[in-house]
């Protein structure tokens, strides 16, 4: 069963994680949604949906043609990330009265976990680097012509709500949970919106903080994506260098982009007393991993430019 982090925590008793865990989930759309199937092993081997098999009317007598889908077969393997948050004793005991210095040095450990993820989740190449995991950036291949990668022209062109309607449109099976996208881009959103005489639809979340919603799907703002991407023939061909940005169309769960994650999902483990300096040491780490289940349930624009 596939279970947000935030889920998966109210499993545990541990207050430090519940912490923790609090602090990665409340600031990012991400994290927020996406749901994380636990698997046992290092790695998940499974079947991504690439086309339907075909239905068709037939007379009586009528001779039937077979037809299957067709699936292509990925694996993923889970990947460690995490780091070490050492606290100096003296500090820790003289610094007590003003702050608790352990738990502040954790919470900053832990945005940098979530930052780490939030970058993976889009730019991670396992080719290039076999100890990330790949990313939307590669999930949905970009640098390949398909059906789930919308173009803003050829080398790229400024933003329309059209373009926009039409990302989602390549979403199949429902609309997508999120569009996923640059901070430039959401402000370029709001302005067509304004120029329309219109009013961009906003809430607020279970953390507080302020959402926007397009044709009511969540606007999420991930500030890893980059507005220097190049984009030739249709396809991204850089990921610097160039004016453009890219916005993602997704729909999470176990049949469409979901992650994968060990057994216990993200721990915070006490390694106590080092040996070689007056410190104690808490270690946050993930075995941590994507899967896109059907290749039509995440899709991207390319090519957006200011």
């Amino acid at each position: 069963m596939a279970l947000t982090l935030e889920e998966a925590t109210k499993l545990s008793n541990d207050m430090l994680l519940k912490g923790v865990v609090e602090t990665i989930v409340k600031d990012s759309p991400i994290i927020q949604r996406i749901p994380f199937v636990e698997i046992a092993g290092n790695g998940l081997t499974y079947n991504q949906e690439k086309t339907l098999p075909g239905v068709d009317f037939y007379d009586v007598g009528d001779t039937w043609v077979e037809s299957t889908p067709t699936f292509e077969q990925k694996t993923a393997n889970l990947k460690i990330m995490g780091g070490d948050a050492d606290v100096d004793n003296f500090l820790k005991s003289t610094r007590s009265n003003i702050q608790d210095l352990e738990a502040a040095v954790i919470e900053l450990k832990a945005k940098a976990v979530r930052d780490k993820f939030e970058d993976t989740f889009v730019y991670g190449d396992a080719t290039a680097n076999p100890k990330q995991f790949d990313g939307l950036l590669k999930l949905i291949d970009t640098a390949t012509a398909g059906s789930q990668v919308v173009a803003m022209g050829a080398s790229g062109a400024t933003l329309t709500l059209a373009k926009l309607d039409e990302l989602i449109d390549a979403v199949k099976g429902g609309k997508p949970d999120v569009l996923l996208m640059s901070r430039r881009s959401r402000r370029k959103i709001n302005a067509l919106v304004r120029a329309a005489g219109g009013l961009i639809e906003s809430d607020r979340d279970r953390w507080g903080n302020f959402v926007q919603f397009w044709d009511g799907i969540a606007i999420g703002v991930n500030d890893w994506i980059l507005d220097t991407h190049v984009v030739s023939g249709g396809v991204e061909t850089a990921t610097t260098g160039g004016t453009s940005s890219t916005i993602y169309a997704i729909q999470f769960g176990e049949g469409a982009l979901c992650g994968l994650t060990g057994p216990g999902h993200l721990t915070v483990e006490r390694i106590g007393s080092l040996e070689t300096k007056d410190a104690s040491r808490t270690r946050v780490k993930w075995y941590v991993s994507l899967a896109l289940f059907s290749s039509v349930k995440a899709a991207a624009l390319i090519g957006v430019q200011d």
